[in-house]
């Protein structure tokens, strides 16, 4: 994520854009599959669930809608739990309860086991996976993301053009009760790709520290002296983010009729009086479209000219699929349904390859685990609304072309509301003079009370300029500080250098000093030794010419005698 290892911040350690990160995709990849997918495949069980149970449409309906309300609704949940124990062990349970509710619905006696167990169980299993998979996508991908995004969220109608077939072939040869049981199966590959999830470490640092990392390490200092705030588990300043408001609101109402066509396509070509493997077709055909459709306009969202205004381009994704919904709503045969699934697949695969990537735009990677929280959350409150919704409509009227028309509204009004909004209040206006009335006073309060928008941004420019200018100042600083380091130990290496050097010459001295000392030693020690022999040389002459002299003296003291 022994012991658990708990991701840490993401601004510690900077994204790879590759390496491992391509696993952790492939892991993603699957998990959007699976969450994705399995409330759509699920439908093509409900015509044998209305005969099983003798339910209406609009019953059957609840069990893709409480599905995708426990993908939504359980953010918060998730947020915390990624924040508190990791990613992976997160993604290891969530996989054991996906696979847990499947095997329990296939022991249903009654419409509202199923709820309980797929809805419920299963929805919080996907839920536990879906969210922590694209927290790590997000941490590993930095300027590669929307790329990774886009194939991530391909994983959504590849599992759908498998699954359908798959869940018809099933429902044929096992019934319903034995296409959940190995359904249930299936989703515990949810288990192997948590283990693809792999928390992101800091590299060693080398012992050469570099200018950065110093500077780095100052900083680092600096916030262990002040006292630092324990982080929360789920971070709600998001809300004071006025792009996040503006998001969350327009992807609620998208979200009340985003996900009606895919639920209720397969009954529209039934009611027509398709044959049942036909009529799954059609999901598999916007499954394959949508395969292309979302790698495509990731690689389109990366561009220089185009990331910027990724949120423009999410606007228009939505309206085509809104536009789309209302044109199909008027298809009365076969292929008037799969020309709409053509167009539907595309429009559908943009919007799914740039929800999460707007959102990683808005709020940045920090914020990013506690604002998809929130998102899903008031989402759930329109997955909840959106399909059941339609369901009742048509049992009301028992005609589809009112389903589709009210999903297409419902996704082209939150077109308009994310592109107005964010042109009116996030574009940054340039700065206009202030007016001067002709009586030239104005008081206070109607200051206050006629500020214009424009004076807001250019109070909130100025404020932002003023933070910049102090973090600019503080960065010049800690560079000074820095630089003077290095100054003073540039100058303490050269004195250890210059006393190194005075130690060697005077060891080199002392040792000329020591040569000479034993040099003269040496000589003293040489004269003493000849000294004694030329001592006795001269002892031995004096004595030759002593005895001589002896003998002459005895000589004449005999010659005195004798006379």
């Amino acid at each position: 994520m022994g012991g658990v290892v708990v991701d840490e911040g993401p601004g510690r350690v900077k994204a790879p854009d590759g390496g491992w990160g391509w696993a952790v995709l492939s892991g993603c990849f699957v998990i959007t599959g699976f969450s994705y997918a399995f409330p759509k495949a699920v439908s093509v069980f409900f015509k044998e669930l209305i005969r099983e149970f003798d339910v209406g449409y609009s019953d059957t309906a609840w069990i893709s809608s409480i599905l995708l309300a426990m993908l939504y609704g359980t953010g918060p949940l998730c947020s915390v739990l990624v924040n508190r124990y990791g990613c992976r062990p997160v993604m290891m349970v969530g996989g054991l309860f996906a696979s847990l509710g499947m095997i329990l619905s296939s022991f249903s006696t009654s419409i509202i086991h199923i709820y309980l167990s797929t809805g419920v169980i299963t929805g919080l299993g996907l839920a536990l996976n879906f969210q922590p998979s694209l927290i790590m996508l997000n941490r590993y991908f930095s300027e590669k993301r929307p790329l990774a995004n886009g194939l991530a969220a391909a994983g959504s109608p590849v599992a759908l053009c498998c699954l359908s077939p798959l869940g018809q072939l099933l429902q044929y040869q096992y019934g319903w009760r034995g296409g959940f049981l190995i359904l249930g199966g299936l989703l515990l590959n949810c288990c192997a790709c948590a283990a693809l999830m792999r928390p992101l470490v800091a590299p060693p640092k080398t012992p050469q520290l570099e200018l950065e990392d110093v500077e780095k390490e100052v900083k680092e200092l600096e916030v262990e002296k002040t006292p630092s705030k324990p982080k929360p588990l789920l971070d709600f300043s998001v809300f004071k983010d006025r792009g996040f408001l503006i998001y969350t609101v327009a992807a609620s109402i998208m979200v009340l009729g985003l996900f009606v066509p895919p639920v209720f396509v397969v009954s529209y070509a039934k009611e027509l009086g398709n044959e049942d493997t036909k009529s799954a077709l059609l999901l598999s055909i916007l499954g394959f479209i949508d395969i292309f459709a979302r790698p495509t306009c990731g690689i389109i969202a990366g561009l220089k000219w185009v990331r910027p205004r990724v949120v423009y381009l999410f606007s228009f994704a939505m309206l085509f699929n809104g536009c789309t919904d209302l044109v199909g709503s008027q298809a009365k045969d076969y292929p008037s349904l799969v020309v709409f699934c053509v167009f539907f697949g595309i429009s559908y695969g943009m919007v799914g390859a740039l929800q999460f990537e707007v959102l990683m735009a808005i709020v940045g990677t920090e914020k990013f685990s506690s604002a998809i929280g929130l998102v899903l959350l008031m989402e759930a409150i329109a997955v909840l609304v959106g399909p059941p919704g339609a369901g009742r409509l048509l049992d009301a009227t028992k005609n589809y072309m009112y389903v589709f028309l009210l999903a297409g509204i419902e996704v082209v009004i939150a077109a308009v509301v994310l592109a107005t909004c964010n042109f009116l209040f996030i574009r940054k206006k340039p700065s206009e003079p202030a007016a001067e009335l002709e009586n030239g006073t104005v008081s206070a309060e109607m200051e206050l009370l006629n500020k214009p928008v424009a004076a807001e941004e250019e109070e909130e420019e100025e404020v932002e300029k003023g933070e910049k200018e102090e973090v600019k100042e503080i960065k010049e600083k800690e560079k000074e500080e820095v630089k003077e380091m290095k100054e003073e130990k540039e100058k303490e290496e050269v004195k250890e250098i210059k006393e190194v050097k005075e130690m060697k010459e005077e060891a080199v001295e002392k040792a000329k000093e020591d040569e000479e000392d034993s040099e003269k030693k040496e000589e003293e020690k040489e004269k003493e030794e000849i000294r004694p022999e030329s001592v006795m040389v001269v002892s031995e002459v004096e004595r030759f010419i002593k005895e001589p002299e002896e003998q002459n003296g005895d000589v004449l003291s005999n010659s005195e005698t004798r006379l």
